[in-house]
């Protein structure tokens, strides 16, 4: 199936009991006025429209009644699930989102520059999600997401900021625990770090590899798709159903980083979910805020850029042009690539941007046995990083650690060992699989090589997915680094006269397992 024909199929096999219950429920809160704020009885009520409001169709809305929510005492309710992303501009805005397990009053966000005088107050959107019971198994759900976006901050300043709501103010002595930070880009360029990783999911590895990711310090975070695993299928079919719940644990799990990391995140084949929106989106518009791509009309969250000193970064979905996983197949009608070709040419001609960096689920370049490479992300999109000399391209889906040579259109531009330099000018691309965040791990059909065991081969036999969803058989060249192994990407991005791209793969202990460099 279509995403937008098992959108249709599950609200069919619902029934329309769930839908009236939640429509009852959206006109309670509307009457409890107060309770949720101006934004919150809006959104139980308003039509899709855009990257804020597209997860609220039909039965998505599910406050408690009025006469329900009163009862709670707000100084019982915590917060929880913290997480930041850039606004549209890294320099001067932030989004802080978080969820409450219960309806509350008047959720808001203080900030200030100490810990201690948190004297600016903005109050929060409130996105309510009902999930109902998809299976036997699985209960209705009812999730309270809150967004703030704060703007005309000051560039290259650490902020400290508390969320809450009425009975529970994070400047208050007994909630000064509750208060986190933020440092907002610099005005001007200056060396930073920034990490990146795909298929994250909930577990022990999953956890050890945010630990590892905090001590790096990043000015922010990118994950390349399949973030939580609510959906554990990911196959698009009737069969799919997701269990909300584990959204929580993700968001719970993250939260010791993502409170101080902006976490940047695109949509993976694990990431559609369609009962919320008939492109499956839903669920993600109501948990993240994120930057504005310029495809709202498509409801597309997965789809933006920013800035950030010297680098410009892509996030993309590649589930509109993926061959392997066709649920959402040109669902863009083409929209996405357009807006990518254009988005690279400005981003190249901007003279303060050294470096582009893409990122995207589907793999364009890897040897796995499981998903191998994906040729609707190669037919699309790898001509558009030739043409525009897009610097690095980091994907998931693939549950491992895979490191290409320098390529261009599909072959070795240069071979690029580890510890080597590249010119992404005259070299090529270099293409990063990085999908061994947390959830279970793939494997290689040849033996892995890193460093300190290193095993360079001629060739290495794979396949790529063909429109129709063919496999291709084929024997590449270019891939240089395989790990099987918990890992993420770390990249020290330097400024001035010959400035580089440092990147690191790191395991979950630490240890480093590949290194390059990108100059330009």
């Amino acid at each position: 199936m279509t995403m937008p024909e098992q959108h249709a199929y599950l609200r069919a096999r619902i029934g329309r009991r769930d839908v009236l219950r939640a429509g009852t429920l959206a006109a309670g809160t509307v009457a409890g006025a107060g309770l949720l704020g101006s934004s919150a009885a809006t959104a139980a009520t308003a039509a899709p429209a855009g990257r804020a409001t597209s997860a609220r169709t039909p039965g998505a809305p599910g406050f408690l009644p009025s006469s329900a929510a009163s009862r709670v005492d707000g100084a019982l309710v915590a917060p929880f699930g913290r997480h930041l992303a850039f606004g549209a501009d890294p320099k001067t805005r932030m989004t802080v989102s978080w969820q409450v397990p219960l309806p509350v009053r008047n959720p808001y966000v203080r900030i200030g520059t100490e810990p201690w005088e948190l004297s600016r107050k903005i109050r929060a959107e409130v996105r309510p999600l009902r999930t109902p019971a998809l299976s036997a198994k699985l209960p209705a759900v009812d999730q309270y997401y809150l967004h703030a976006s704060l703007e005309r901050l000051r560039p290259g300043t650490t902020y400290y900021y508390g969320v809450g709501h009425d009975g529970f103010d994070p400047a208050d002595a007994a909630r000064i625990g509750t208060v986190g930070s933020f440092r907002t880009a610099p005005a001007r360029p200056e060396t930073f770090v920034f990490t990146a990783f795909g298929d994250q999911g909930v577990s022990y590895d999953a956890l050890a590899n945010d630990q590892v990711i905090l001590g790096q310090n990043p000015a922010f975070h990118l994950h390349a798709g399949d973030i939580c695993y609510a959906d554990a299928n990911g196959q698009g079919l009737p069969s799919d159903v997701y269990d909300a719940r584990v959204w929580d644990q993700f968001l719970a799990q993250t939260e010791s980083v993502a409170a101080r990391v902006p976490w940047m995140v695109t949509t993976g084949n694990h990431d559609m979910e369609a009962w919320y929106s008939p492109h499956g989106y839903g669920g993600q518009n109501a948990r993240w805020t994120l930057p504005d791509g310029g495809l709202d009309p498509v409801g597309s969250p997965g789809v933006y850029s920013f800035t950030y000193g010297n680098v410009g970064v892509v996030a993309l979905d590649a589930n509109d042009v993926s061959y392997e996983i066709r649920a959402n197949t040109g669902y863009t009608d083409g929209a996405q690539t357009r807006w990518l070709d254009r988005r690279l040419a400005a981003l190249r001609a901007d003279r303060d941007i050294d470096f582009i960096v893409v990122f995207f689920h589907h793999c364009a370049f890897s040897t796995t046995n499981a998903h191998a490479s994906d040729g609707g992300v190669r037919d699309a999109w790898v001509p558009l990083f030739d043409k525009h000399r897009v610097d690095l391209v980091v994907n998931g889906h693939n549950h491992v650690y895979e490191r290409t040579d320098a390529l261009r259109a599909g072959r070795v531009g240069r071979p690029v060992p580890v510890g080597a330099a590249v010119s992404s000018v005259r070299d090529g691309v270099v293409y990063v699989t990085a999908g061994g965040a947390g959830k279970a791990l793939y494997d290689f059909p040849v033996p892995d090589s890193y460093e300190g065991r290193v095993a360079d081969l001629e060739s290495v036999p794979s396949y790529h997915w063909e429109a129709g969803g063919a496999k291709a058989a084929e024997s590449v060249e270019w891939s240089r680094v395989r790990y099987t192994g918990f890992s993420f990407l770390a990249v020290e991005v330097t400024t001035g006269h010959r400035p580089e791209l440092r990147v690191s793969a790191l395991a979950e202990t630490g240890r480093r397992i590949d290194r390059f460099t990108v100059t330009r």
